[in-house]
């Protein structure tokens, strides 16, 4: 595995960008229009659903970026038309990022407040629209963060969650182009980890990249060290994603504190591979890991590992090998919630901007419009740049 990729040159540098779609997120024109933007912005990875639609969708905004680099450029933005990873996630269980809200409106009073419309972030939940056509949750909006089900006054909403079936999943998902992969897990399924490791592994030679994600639980470490032993030898990059605080990056500076957290107790183990939060991860977070000494400093060795046991974590692989970090520090940072929630006052303008052509309505694509475009950029940028920021000088 090469480490010429630009993506890999990120994570050797310590400021890898990472962009979360959303696990059980298929709402195509956002996919589409979040890749555009983010990828134009800097993004070295975009992360999506399993779902070959969802797939063409991130593709296609792919490929759109790369065609307006010049463009970029002119505007100011350092993107120089290279293609971030882009990497699918798939679960081995029960994950709340697979699942989706549902309810039956029908159920609901007529006097009812709605709390939970108005604190969806994804904007899912509807009420007698006119563009929807009906009243609940719009499938393919709804990416799973639960915060409507504490807030129903009526206790009617509950979720529905999906797990990957290893052997219909790979083929359908391996073979569409992709370059990377995420599984989410938890401590205690390494039998069920296995599984759906056996059934990818036909492909794993084509990955450039192999992130496990994995929430904090009793001995976190020690499963993480059985599930490199599981995948070992593994030749190329590895990130171990510490999902501090799970979709919740959008609530407030707080959420960030668990995702930093975690990232120390990672680093402290000494795992093979990058280290790169996600979990409550926002505008603040990369001030904190500076302020921690959690980041690399341009051209320098690395930060010196901050509170919590972090100083000295090293990696047992080579430095100069891909999957391997030279210094004890987080080597990036996937954002989710709050990347999405950023933009999506632009993409709700889209959304509701609508062209005629011989009476039949399409959605307006985000580069058919040149200001929202730029202007989601524009928002994009403001999040990537601060951790790009840690090289520049």
């Amino acid at each position: 595995m090469t480490d010429l990729f630009v993506p890999l040159q990120s994570l050797k540098q310590g400021d890898w960008f990472k962009l979360i779609c959303g696990a059980s997120f298929q709402h195509l024109p956002a996919v589409r229009s979040l890749t555009l933007a983010y990828t134009l912005a800097g993004a070295d990875c975009i992360d999506v659903a399993a779902d070959p639609a969802v797939i063409a969708a991130a593709q296609s905004g792919l490929l759109v970026a790369k065609s307006l680099a010049r463009d970029a450029q002119k505007r100011g933005f350092d993107y120089k038309g290279n293609l971030p990873f882009l990497m699918v996630s798939l679960n081995d269980g029960e994950d709340p990022h697979f699942r989706k809200a549902e309810f039956n409106p029908h159920e609901c009073p007529t006097d009812c407040p709605r709390p939970c419309e108005r604190i969806c972030p994804a904007q899912a939940i509807v009420f007698d629209s006119i563009k929807e056509h009906f009243s609940g949750v719009v499938s393919e909006k709804c990416y799973g963060c639960g915060r409507c089900i504490p807030v129903c006054p009526y206790s009617i909403i509950y979720t529905a969650s999906s797990v990957t079936t290893p052997g219909a999943i790979a083929p359908l998902v391996m073979s569409t182009g992709i370059d990377a992969v995420e599984i989410h897990t938890k401590v205690g399924r390494l039998a069920e980890f296995e599984r759906l490791w056996q059934a990818i592994s036909p492909w794993v030679d084509q990955l450039k990249l192999l992130a496990i994600s994995c929430p904090d639980g009793e001995g976190m470490t020690d499963y993480l060290r059985a599930l490199y032993d599981l995948i070992a030898p593994f030749n190329s990059a590895l990130i171990w994603q510490t999902d501090g605080r799970p979709m919740s990056g959008d609530i407030g500076d707080g959420t960030t504190i668990a995702a930093v957290k975690l990232g120390q107790k990672v680093l402290a183990a000494k795992l093979p591979g990058y280290v790169q939060l996600a979990g409550g991860t926002n505008k603040y977070t990369v001030a904190k890991l500076k302020a921690m000494g959690l980041l690399k400093e341009a051209g320098g060795a690395g930060g010196a590992g901050g509170a919590g046991g972090a100083r000295g974590a090293t990696t047992s692989s080579s430095p100069s090998s891909p999957s391997s970090p030279s210094s004890p520090s987080i080597s990036g940072v996937a954002y989710g919630s709050y990347a999405r929630v950023l933009l999506s006052p632009i993409l709700e303008q889209l959304e509701n901007k609508e062209v005629s052509n011989t009476n039949i309505k399409a959605t307006v694509r985000l580069e058919e419009d040149e200001v929202l475009l730029w202007q989601a950029v524009e928002l994009a940028h403001s999040l990537v740049s601060q951790i790009k920021s840690q090289q520049e000088g």
